[in-house]
């Protein structure tokens, strides 16, 4: 019997719902969590069926309870902070980069902080620049953090649990885009070690390198790019810290080019970092320098028109992957 698809949304809550189920230290804390079901419904239906213990509605503070979720992971709980969309994080920037990031090399090792927070982030729904930004690198720049992008209904399903296990703090970013995406439901062989960069598609002509919310713009690039006689193979990066080199390097020794597709703004972005990366250590095997297409340097305008023209899409990323390789 076929089973249903599954929905990102219905990924990540399955995943929040088994981790709950399975270890009675975690909880899961956040704005409007619970009774509320979510901002984007992740997490409808979890407060009536685990109770107030393990699903709190918190105040709005952002630092406040992501310090409170500091607190319990340093008193043995595993808690799941939800951070309603990636700019408010901002807010609780000094818990996450002087507190949780740092405990461990302050005390010699001697404290863990194994605290989960999820966060929305990305544009494409129309809530303008103080809802819709890309700020993933900021957080992917800090030692201590550990930061994935899951983009396939698998890594939402899976990767939470390995990242509760982890023995620090992990970042998760969910790009609002992804919630509506539905398949099959899939299976934990799908979702490999939660480090390791993924090739989704194999290609000899041209490294598409991107993760997160973009990646099926770069599938349906590398599409569009096939029938124009250009073998582009993608990279899902998945974990955005560490970044996994050697899966990237291997690609792009192999296609000889490079392009990066990043959502968050050119100047300073993972972008350049992961430019720099394949031109410090890959520069004998490229044929081109290493190329980029990133939002353009404004905040996330609100119009449907001015925001798909701010951020990457498909037609652009075509463009420059022709110019990349020369055809």
């Amino acid at each position: 019997m076929n089973m249903p698809d599954i929905s990102y949304r219905e990924a990540v809550r399955e995943a929040i719902r088994e981790a709950i189920r399975q270890d009675p230290r975690v909880f899961l804390m956040g704005e409007d969590v619970g009774h509320y079901g979510g901002c984007y419904a992740v997490t409808k239906g979890l407060l009536q069926e685990f109770g107030e213990q393990r699903v709190r509605d918190t105040p709005l503070s952002e630092s406040g309870f992501v310090g409170a979720g500091i607190g319990a992971a340093l008193g043995g709980m595993r808690p799941i902070v939800e951070v309603m969309t990636v700019n408010f994080s901002l807010l609780a920037l000094d818990q996450i980069v002087n507190n949780a990031a740092t405990l461990r090399h302050m005390s010699g090792g001697q404290l863990g902080v194994p605290l989960v927070i999820r966060m929305a982030c990305g544009a494409g729904r129309q809530l303008a620049a103080q809802h819709s930004h890309s700020l993933e690198n900021w957080y992917a720049h800090v030692p201590g953090l550990k930061v994935l992008a899951p983009a396939t209904l698998a890594d939402a399903r899976y990767m939470l649990a390995m990242a509760l296990a982890d023995p620090d703090p992990v970042l998760l970013f969910e790009h609002v885009l992804l919630y509506n995406m539905t398949g099959p439901a899939p299976t934990a062989e799908q979702c490999p070690d939660m480090h390791r960069a993924l090739v989704r598609r194999q290609g000899t002509d041209l490294s598409l390198v991107s993760y997160g919310g973009s990646m099926p713009k770069v599938l349906d690039a590398a599409e569009l790019l096939q029938s124009r006689d250009i073998s582009a193979e993608v990279i899902d990066l998945r974990c955005l810290r560490p970044l996994d080199l050697d899966t990237l390097f291997a690609s792009v020794n192999k296609t000889r080019r490079l392009l990066v597709v990043d959502e968050g703004w050119r100047t300073g972005s993972l972008a350049g970092e992961i430019c720099a990366q394949v031109a410090e250590h890959c520069f004998w095997s490229l044929d081109a320098p290493p190329q980029r297409v990133c939002s353009r340097e404004v905040p996330i305008p609100y119009p449907r028109h001015l925001e798909l023209a701010a951020t990457p899409q498909v037609e652009g990323i075509v463009a420059a992957a022709i110019r990349v390789v020369g055809k």
